[in-house]
C-alpha cells in the first residue's frame, strides 16, 4: 500500500472522528494513530528502542 493511500485513510478516519465525535474524538484518533505508526515502525525494524533514549550529537560537539 502506498503512503498516499495510507495518508488518505488516516485523513478520512480523522475526519469521521472529528465530525461524529467532536474534537476530543479527533485528538484520540490522532494520538492512537501516532502510537500505531511508531509500533508499526518497530515491527518493520525501522526503529529500535535505543533511538528514543540515546543522546544525539547536537552542534557537532560530543557530550
Amino acid at each position: 500500500m502506498s503512503m498516499a493511500v495510507v495518508g488518505l485513510v488516516a485523513g478520512m478516519a480523522l475526519g469521521f472522528a472529528g465530525y461524529f465525535g467532536g474534537f476530543g474524538a479527533f485528538l484520540l484518533v490522532a494520538a492512537l494513530g501516532a502510537i500505531g505508526f511508531v509500533v508499526g515502525k518497530f515491527a518493520d525494524g525501522d526503529l529500535e528502542p535505543g533511538d528514543f533514549f540515546r543522546a544525539g550529537e547536537r552542534g557537532g560537539r560530543p557530550r
